[in-house]
């Protein structure tokens, strides 16, 4: 029996390449996407034979397009798709440029779009797949995230509507929101607030890379077969507003 196909984005670090780690222990044939190639041949070597590293820029539509064909070619299926790569460009409203707006939504959110896009046929005519979208527990609201908020909430929205359009296919489409999760972002912070961020966690404590992607292996699994159009916070509880 062959291995599953699974395709991740973002997976040259953190949170993409525990998912990426974790889908290969599962018996999948990780295929690696990042616009950083040094690092995502890093990764996929460190995987081993199981990973291999195609690089693209999710918000170009040329390149998610030669992916996806790259892929067909060399695996003739897609059989889980993982929607990890993101940006952040935060600042307040008042002092965002349009730029930095522009270009969160562009990978965040279109690029999942265009990922999906392609993805979908395929999909339907194996009658079969399972499309995981990241997505964030900043969708909820975060100041100073006026794009990057939007951008996650639309693939709340858009894991809903695909699940709807792909279910009759046997094409399952879930989101994961992750919340405070130990990477190096999260370690770049000031003590200070790194301190109040973990005071105001109802587990008074960060998730780790690995707890996402143990959402992700169980929405992947075969044996998942009932749930869609679903968010799974990974955020400690802190989506429930508890907390500080």
């Amino acid at each position: 029996m062959h291995p599953r196909i699974a395709l991740i984005t973002g997976a040259a670090r953190g949170i993409g390449r525990a998912i990426a780690e974790r889908l290969a222990a599962d018996g999948c044939r990780v295929v690696l996407s990042d616009m950083d190639g040094s690092a995502g041949l890093a990764t996929a070597t460190a995987i081993g034979s199981a990973a291999e590293f195609h690089p693209c820029d999710v918000a170009d539509e040329a390149q998610v397009r030669a992916l996806f064909h790259t892929v067909q070619q060399r695996h003739g299926r897609i059989d889980v798709l993982v929607n990890n790569a993101g940006i952040t460009r935060d600042a307040m409203i008042w002092k965002m440029s349009s730029a930095d707006f522009d270009q969160v939504i562009a990978v965040n959110l279109k690029g999942a779009w265009l990922m999906c896009r392609e993805a979908a046929p395929i999909m339907r005519a194996q009658r079969s797949g399972r499309i995981i979208n990241i997505a964030s527990r900043g969708w909820l609201g975060n100041a100073g995230q006026s794009n990057y908020g939007p951008s996650k909430g639309g693939i709340v929205s858009l894991t809903r509507v695909l699940a709807l359009e792909l279910g009759r296919s046997e094409v399952l489409v879930n989101a994961v929101a992750p919340g405070a999760i130990d990477t190096p972002m999260l370690q770049a912070m000031e003590p200070q607030a790194s301190e109040r961020l973990r005071e105001a966690q109802p587990t008074r404590s960060f998730g780790a890379a690995e707890d996402v992607a143990q959402a992700v292996s169980f929405l992947a699994d075969p044996r998942t077969r009932f749930i869609t159009g679903q968010t799974i916070y990974v955020d400690g509880g802190k989506s429930i507003g508890a907390g500080v």
